[in-house]
């Protein structure tokens, strides 16, 4: 039976690779939707599907009833971000309309707090899915496929190093520029304890990409994974731009807004966007990640597994997709029964997410050692 799948934000850079996706399945009507009709009706007639596309505008911020009323999607996937300025406006619209909600939120507070949502969803027999992104749903994924070779987990610690070159967008910019310099809590030696918006910096090396600078982002992992992995005493997650001068430069400002002596940066995230851009002569399109898992195995040694992504020719941009495409995949074939609001762990395996990626330029490795 095909499912109407609406896609919002569906010409971004998310939802256009999302739809291309989901235009390949025989069961899927996509409608490409966004703010703006020429653009949506623009991707509608470029994707090579095997039903038509269609396309219409729709503005989250008013009308959306309305708009759901007139399309009856089965599953709306939300692409338009950045979701810490957002509330579960879009996620309410689908439970009363009747249909499943994805999204690819990476903001802490709105991920975790999905579960507001959850009755409501269950008495409706409906899926809320927040946080179908990297993190937490492929960091999570990671953790599961090896903690089983742990006897007690007790550290984890990675980071994604951006690529220059990455057709990044202003939604992107606002979401990682609106915790700069500003204090959130991760968990340091089993206590939480506040850290800074891209501050911390350290340099790391990254498999085939060399040494990165990195600074502490905020993320939905750092709340929810003290809870699903008890045992954990440290998280760490950091990222990092690709040329040093520029990540040094928002370092600097970071430790300003957090003197109080500078306002906000996601205030001139439009401008800063635009500066970024005149450096992409100096950048390249590789990208890369590592999770690194730490503690004890039953015998009482300490193992040490490293997981390593690394992406070319700007695809690291992709890597964030895939867990709405196979969230989308497994409702229509009845493989996900669950329903309720929920994170976007536990859904989603390893060797299902690394499948998703086997057709870009993108190589992963593992490692052990037990020290």
């Amino acid at each position: 039976m095909i499912q109407r799948v609406l896609i919002i934000g569906g010409y971004g850079n998310f939802g256009r690779f999302i739809a291309k996706r989901l235009a390949r399945n025989a069961d899927v009507q996509l409608i490409i939707a966004g703010r703006n009709r020429e653009k949506a009706h623009a991707l509608a007639g470029q994707l090579d599907a095997i039903n038509t596309p269609e396309a219409t505008q729709i503005d989250i911020t008013s009308g959306l009833a309305d708009s759901l009323e007139q399309i009856a999607p089965d599953i709306v996937i939300h692409t338009s971000g950045p979701y810490q300025l957002q509330d579960y406006k879009v996620a309410k619209a689908c439970i009363d309309h009747g249909c499943h909600y994805i999204d690819l939120a990476d903001g802490r507070n709105f991920v975790n707090g999905i579960a507001e949502l959850d009755r409501a969803a269950k008495e409706r027999k409906l899926l809320i899915c927040s946080g179908a992104s990297s993190v937490p749903a492929l960091s999570s994924a990671i953790i599961d496929q090896y903690i089983d070779e742990f006897g007690t987990l007790e550290r984890i610690e990675y980071a994604i190093a951006t690529a220059q070159l990455t057709n990044r967008g202003l939604a992107t910019t606002l979401s990682v520029l609106s915790y700069a310099g500003k204090p959130f809590k991760t968990l340091i030696e089993g206590r939480m304890r506040d850290v800074y918006g891209w501050l911390g910096l350290r340099f790391r090396k990254f498999h085939g990409l060399g040494s990165r600078p990195l600074g502490n982002c905020d993320i939905p992992d750092l709340d929810l994974f003290p809870k699903r992995y008890p045992s954990l005493k440290t998280i760490r997650f950091r990222a990092g731009l690709e040329l040093k001068l520029l990540h040094l430069i928002l370092a600097a400002m970071s430790w300003l807004v957090s003197l109080r002596l500078f306002p906000s940066l996601s205030r001139m995230a439009p401008q800063l966007l635009k500066i970024s851009r005149l450096f992409d002569i100096f950048g390249d399109d590789g990208s890369g990640f590592y999770m690194e898992l730490t503690g004890r195995t039953a015998e009482g040694k300490t193992r040490r597994i490293l997981f390593e992504i690394v992406a070319r020719h700007g695809d690291g941009l992709y890597i964030p997709c895939i867990p709405a495409i196979l969230m989308t995949q497994k409702l229509i074939r009845g493989e996900t029964t669950d329903t309720g609001a929920h994170p976007c762990i536990g859904f989603i395996d390893l060797d299902e997410y690394l499948a998703g990626l086997s057709d870009l330029n993108i190589q992963w490795q593992t490692s052990r050692h037990n020290l």
